[in-house]
Order: C-alpha cells, then sequence, then structure tokens
C-alpha cells in the first residue's frame, strides 16, 4: 500500500440536517492517498447523504472539511470536480445508444481546428480512450461500440477511466458491484485495485462486506447517520463488520427478549 501519511480529506464532527431530519449526526472520516476506504451501511444509513456532502452536492450543516489540508467550501458539484473529486454514481450519467469514446470524452470533447473551424477530434478521443480502457483491462472491440453493448461491470470500468483520466485525486464510488454478477464484480474491484496503486485515494460506499474485504484499506460503518469508527485491514472480520452494520447491539438485545432465535 502506498498510503501518503496525510490525509488528502478529513471531515470532521459532518452533520447535515434536512428540516427536523438529521441525516447525518457528527460523522468523522479521513482518506488517505493510494486507499480504499469503505463506507458500509445499510440503506438509510446516511451513505448517500455522506458522500453528497463530501463531493459538494449538499453543504453540511455543522462540521468541518478539508482538501489537501486546506478547509473545503464548494458550491456547487462542478467545483468538486475541478478540485479532483470525482464520484461514480450506480446510474453512471451515459448514454447507451452513443458510442465508449463519445461517453468518454462528454463535457470535455477534444477539438482540432481547421481554419477557423473547430471540429470534434474523433482520432484523438477514440486513442485516448481505447489506451485507458486498456489500462484498466479492457480490451473494446473498438472506440464506436457502443455503450449499450458493455456489460455492467465494463460501464462501471469505463466511467471509473474517466475519472481517472480526468484528473480524480479522490474517486467515490457508490454502490459499483450492487448489480452485478461475480465475474463483473470480481473486474470492478479489480480496477479499484489498480486505480488504488496509481496513488488515487478511493472511497467505496457498499453494503456488500465481502466485496468491502476484497479491495478496502480501512473500514467505517454508518448507522443511522453516524460512524461507528473506522477500523484498518486486518483489524476487523468480515462477521465484526456485518454486526456494526445490522447495529449489533440492537441484535444482541432482539436475541435476549426472543429467548436466542434471531
Amino acid at each position: 500500500m502506498n498510503a501518503s501519511t496525510k490525509p488528502i480529506i478529513e471531515m470532521k464532527n459532518i452533520e447535515k440536517h434536512f428540516g427536523s431530519v438529521i441525516a447525518l449526526a457528527g460523522v468523522s472520516v479521513d482518506v488517505f492517498p493510494g486507499e480504499c476506504h469503505c463506507l458500509l451501511g445499510d440503506n438509510g444509513a446516511g451513505k448517500s447523504t455522506f458522500i453528497k456532502t463530501m463531493s459538494g452536492v449538499h453543504k453540511p450543516t455543522a462540521g468541518e472539511i478539508f482538501f489537501e489540508g486546506k478547509p473545503l467550501h464548494f458550491d456547487r458539484p462542478r467545483d468538486a470536480i475541478s478540485a479532483g473529486i470525482a464520484t461514480v454514481y450506480q446510474d453512471l450519467a451515459m448514454i447507451p445508444l452513443m458510442s465508449v469514446s463519445r461517453n468518454f470524452f462528454m463535457g470535455n470533447e477534444p477539438r482540432r481546428k481547421v481554419g477557423p473551424l473547430s471540429f470534434f477530434d474523433h482520432q484523438t478521443a477514440n486513442d485516448v480512450t481505447m489506451e485507458e480502457m486498456k489500462k484498466m483491462g479492457i480490451n473494446l472491440r473498438g472506440p464506436d461500440q457502443a455503450v449499450g453493448t458493455l456489460s455492467g461491470g465494463e460501464r462501471q470500468t469505463v466511467a471509473i477511466a474517466r475519472a481517472v483520466h480526468f484528473g480524480a485525486k479522490v474517486l467515490i464510488l457508490d454502490e459499483p458491484t450492487s448489480a452485478l454478477g461475480v465475474r463483473q464484480t470480481s473486474n470492478v474491484l479489480a480496477t479499484v485495485d489498480r486505480v488504488r496503486k496509481q496513488g488515487i485515494a478511493v472511497v467505496f460506499i457498499t453494503h456488500n462486506v465481502r466485496h468491502a474485504m476484497a479491495v478496502g484499506d480501512q473500514f467505517t460503518v454508518l448507522n443511522r447517520g453516524k460512524t461507528l469508527g473506522t477500523a484498518k485491514r486486518g483489524e476487523v472480520t468480515p462477521e465484526e463488520l456485518q454486526d456494526l452494520m445490522a447495529g449489533g447491539q440492537e441484535l444482541a438485545t432482539l436475541e435476549g427478549s426472543l429467548g436466542g432465535t434471531v
């Protein structure tokens, strides 16, 4: 692991309220370059609010965020992207009928000038796309292949490769393996491993303990908007993580009241 000694992102006592609903109740997490930090929790644990606060979609109600040692104030998500924090959401924001290279460069199209006119530079886009996908272990039939013909795992990899190519220092992955089969999941986990080895910080949001254990360096469990602490690889077992996610104390109480039948 090539993690630096200083965190690239520090989230200190983050609270986020939506009216009377407290989505985050004082969460603190440090994310290091070259590490995969897994954020685990069941639905409703606060994972989505947490990543949206980290990536500039939501402003925290209380608490502080530091990025590369400086206080971070994003007015909008594009500010986060410019700083180097990229989020790959489950829905991927891709156009299935469009080619892989068009999707790869969407919003960042390379241009070629011919006299006073400017055109989309197909050749550059195609060459870069093929090269970047190859680095991630995917050999496309060709850059013009429609994104809709790729498997779910390959589409995830396109989105990850795109974020890395455009300068992500922190890559937030929102449940990247949730809808995938075993083989596609292992491909995405291998991609996460490649990205981490490039010195990029990865925040991997998941409710699947096995997937987290496969690539994680640090594990933070969220439960009802609170963090139950962070453990390093080797300090926690899959069973303990699962138990924390389920709210282990509540489960033990329930077992007691049901005479150990749970």
